[in-house]
């Protein structure tokens, strides 16, 4: 007859063989750190606008100023929103910047030289660009080809399709210029403020909400974080990823539409120069407010560093070429920190999942005796 010993369980004792878990004390590096990583891209944000604030008194703290910051940096903060869509399920969309120049050309065509009512023009860009990006989300999930090889092939026939559209000249209105409601798309104000500053945060607030809020956003992360596993926990991960693409096509759109509202000529190669500026953005961004992945607010944390940094470089009397070395130089930061901030997010998942299964193993094993 066999017999099986089982330990003597005490009152309160913990289960036989586990271990007690400690209570939970990251200690104040771990929590130092968190902070830092969590808060600190928003304190040098701080820093720099009461440094320049201080040292430019006369001009960068100004009503003015602060007004053409909000204004000139909002459609770069708007892309920096569109390019973080696809980089949170672990894509680029490197369309971007070629999809701005083809759309804003495109209202401009319409409108001026085709005679289309206005508000038809900007409803038919927003949604070619939205088709653009589906097009782009197509063309990774599948026909299987890299994100940053078939966006940049993408952007190639844009640049083209613009080209084609101007011959390679600027869309210019005539006497009668452009229409007022039209225009004040970008150039009015509300409660004192530009307009378009108000278009970024609506567009903030909203991706915020999905991405944080709701079962889609989360899904995202998950395509983002590990595909093969929400592959096998059924989450459909190339649709989902074409969503984040046409999401990333539709703000594109919108920027396009406003670009031209702002510029009010169709300037063919006018908007290569917000792609780099757009993932400076997007990837700096990953490293605030949730450091390691890409988010919303992050973005917005990251495009107010560049803007009253570029700001306030220019004001103090910086030469024409310090944008493009800032920008550059900002870019290979966000991408390190980024990179950074990944990996430290990764430990700190391995760590937990180890102290997880080490507090649910047995310490010793089970003794059987047959008798």
């Amino acid at each position: 007859m066999a017999t099986e010993t089982q330990p003597t369980k005490g009152k309160g004792a913990p289960p036989s063989g586990r271990r007690t878990p400690g209570p939970a004390n990251p200690g104040p590096g771990r929590l130092r750190g968190h902070l830092i990583g969590t808060y600190g891209l928003l304190a040098l944000t701080a820093l720099l606008f009461l440094v320049f604030t201080l040292t430019l008194p006369d001009s960068f703290a100004t009503s003015g100023n602060l007004k053409a910051l909000l204004s000139t940096n909002s459609i770069p903060a708007m892309l920096a929103l569109g390019a973080m869509i696809p980089i949170v399920t672990g894509k680029f969309d490197l369309s971007i910047g070629y999809g701005l120049g083809l759309w804003h050309v495109l209202t401009m065509q319409l409108i001026v030289n085709n005679g289309w009512p206005w508000q038809f023009a900007c409803l038919v860009t927003i949604a070619a660009g939205t088709v653009v990006g589906v097009l782009n989300g197509l063309l990774v999930e599948l026909a299987r080809i890299d994100s940053f090889i078939a966006t940049l092939g993408t952007g190639s026939v844009l640049y083209a399709v613009t080209l084609w559209i101007t011959d390679g000249a600027r869309i210019v209105p005539g006497p009668e210029g452009l229409p007022a409601w039209f225009t004040d798309l970008y150039t009015s104000t509300f409660l004192g403020l530009p307009v378009p500053a108000f278009y970024v945060l609506v567009l903030a607030v909203g991706l915020w909400i999905l991405l944080e809020r709701l079962p889609l956003g989360r899904y995202l992360y998950v395509i983002g974080s590990n595909s093969r596993a929400a592959d096998l926990v059924g989450i459909p991960t190339r649709r989902y990823s074409v969503y984040a693409f046409a999401g990333s096509g539709f703000v594109v759109g919108v920027s396009g539409v406003l670009l031209a509202a702002q510029q009010q000529i169709g300037n063919p190669s006018g908007g290569q120069d917000y792609l780099l500026p757009a993932f400076v953005g997007a990837l700096l961004g990953s490293t605030a407010i949730k450091p390691g992945r890409a988010n919303a607010l992050g973005t917005i944390v990251a495009v107010a560093v560049l803007a009253i940094g570029l700001s306030g470089i220019t004001l103090a009397g910086a030469d024409f070429w310090v944008t493009p070395l800032f920008n550059g130089g900002t870019l290979l930061i966000a991408v390190g920190l980024a990179g950074l901030s990944a990996r430290r997010r990764l430990r700190a998942g391995a760590s937990a999942t180890r102290g997880s299964l080490a507090d649910g193993a047995p310490t010793t094993a089970e003794p059987n005796s047959v008798a």
